[in-house]
């Protein structure tokens, strides 16, 4: 089954507390956005962790470096998944997933930039990868940029492992991403920005889980 992701951007402790409260009991996974987890640190993951024990906890680090040493405190701390940069060293890589397979949870390697996202995919995967994260930021967005034609690279290759989507994804792209292989669905101002967020999580779950 393929699973939902929220994507919590704000810089505000509480009133990312306050939107997790609203939307978690209609998604799988909470992510901290990278911003978020930089501006709020680990006792914002530490309180999401107390506060929504029945869902998934996506950590954005972004790893660029330090892989393990950088990862494991969130892992410790709860954290079911810590993304790194697919454009980091290999070894940088293999350090998060290293952490991850320590504490039993799963690194995602985020492949935003990446220029060989094939070759990148595969070494990564064979590295024991557990999830790719096909993501086009913020600022490609802005430019016009959709994940379609990355996702359907990705999940050609045929590795067995998860793929998360991430970019400009909503109600009305949900059932075409999923379509297009990815195994984890995530939406931010899809949700976020909308006028009841708790029910548009609701209906993007809806359609993930059909």
């Amino acid at each position: 089954m393929a699973l939902t992701q929220m994507a919590l951007d704000s810089l505000d402790f509480d009133a990312t507390v306050a939107l997790a409260t609203t939307v978690a009991p209609h998604v799988d996974i909470l992510e901290i956005g990278t911003p978020c987890i930089k501006h709020n640190g680990i006792k914002l993951l530490e309180t999401l962790r107390a506060k929504f024990p029945n869902n998934k906890i996506l950590v954005d680090l972004k790893t660029a470096d330090a892989g393990f040493y950088e990862a494991e405190p969130f892992y410790k701390a709860g954290a079911d998944i810590v993304t790194v940069l697919g454009i980091s060293d290999m070894g940088t890589i293999k350090g998060v997933i290293d952490a991850a397979n320590k504490y039993g949870k799963k690194a995602q390697i985020d492949l935003i930039n990446v220029a060989d996202k094939a070759a990148v995919t595969k070494a990564a995967a064979a590295a024991g990868a557990h999830i790719i994260g096909v993501h086009t930021g913020l600022d490609q967005q802005a430019a016009g940029q959709t994940p379609f034609a990355d996702l359907a690279l990705v999940a050609a290759l045929n590795l067995g492992v998860e793929i998360s989507v991430a970019g400009g994804v909503k109600a009305a792209t949900a059932k075409q991403v999923k379509d297009a292989g990815a195994t984890i669905i995530v939406a931010g101002a899809a949700i976020y920005g909308a006028a009841d967020p708790a029910a548009a999580a609701a209906e993007i779950t809806s359609i993930v889980h059909a």
